[in-house]
C-alpha cells in the first residue's frame, strides 16, 4: 500500500517531544488509547509509516516533531491492569479491546508549527486536525497535507507585527 501519515497527540506536560527523544532508544509504546476510531486508525498503522508529534493542550497547541512508527498494533496491557488508569473492566486477555504501537523519535521541527498558522493554510483546509470538534488523539494525514506542513517547517515564521504603511 505504501507509506502512509499519521498525526498523534500528546499533552506536552504528560509526554513530550522531548520525552520521546529522551527514551531508551528513543522509542516508546502509544499507550492508552481509548477511542475506537483511533484505536482503528493504530490498527492501520505499518512499520515506516511516519507520524506527525502533536503537543495538545498547549499555548498554542502545535506540531513539534516527527516519529516513525517500529512496531505494529498489539494489545494494550494497561488494559487489564486494575491500578492502570487505562484499566477496562470489559476487556478481557483473550479478547482485547484496545491496541497500541510504539514509535521512534525522527526529529524535532526546526520551529513548531501552531494550530493558529495551520489554520490559515488553505491547502490543510480538509486536514482532520482542523475540523471542527475533531478530538482524535490518533489520526491519518493525507501525503499533500504532510508535505505541504514540512514545506511550511521550512518558510519563514509568521510575523506578529503589523506591517508599516
Amino acid at each position: 500500500m505504501g507509506l502512509r501519515y499519521w498525526l498523534m497527540k500528546s499533552e506536552p506536560t504528560t509526554f513530550s517531544i522531548d520525552d520521546l527523544c529522551n527514551a531508551p532508544r528513543q522509542t516508546t509504546c502509544w499507550e492508552g488509547v481509548r477511542n475506537y476510531q483511533a484505536r482503528n486508525y493504530m490498527r492501520d498503522m505499518a512499520i515506516g509509516d511516519l507520524v506527525l508529534f502533536y503537543h495538545s493542550n498547549a499555548d498554542p497547541p502545535a506540531i513539534v516533531g516527527i516519529a516513525e512508527v517500529v512496531k505494529t498494533a498489539y494489545p494494550d496491557p494497561t488494559q487489564f491492569d486494575k491500578k492502570n488508569k487505562y484499566y477496562d473492566p470489559a476487556s478481557h486477555p483473550s479478547n482485547p479491546r484496545w491496541e497500541m504501537v510504539d514509535i521512534k523519535f525522527v526529529r524535532k521541527l526546526s520551529r513548531p508549527l501552531s494550530l493558529p498558522e495551520l489554520r490559515k493554510e488553505r491547502t490543510l483546509k480538509n486536514m482532520l486536525l482542523l475540523q471542527k470538534g475533531s478530538r482524535l488523539s490518533v489520526q491519518p494525514v493525507s501525503r499533500e497535507e504532510w508535505e505541504h506542513i514540512l514545506s511550511l517547517e521550512q518558510s519563514a515564521r509568521p510575523s506578529t507585527s503589523k506591517k508599516r504603511q
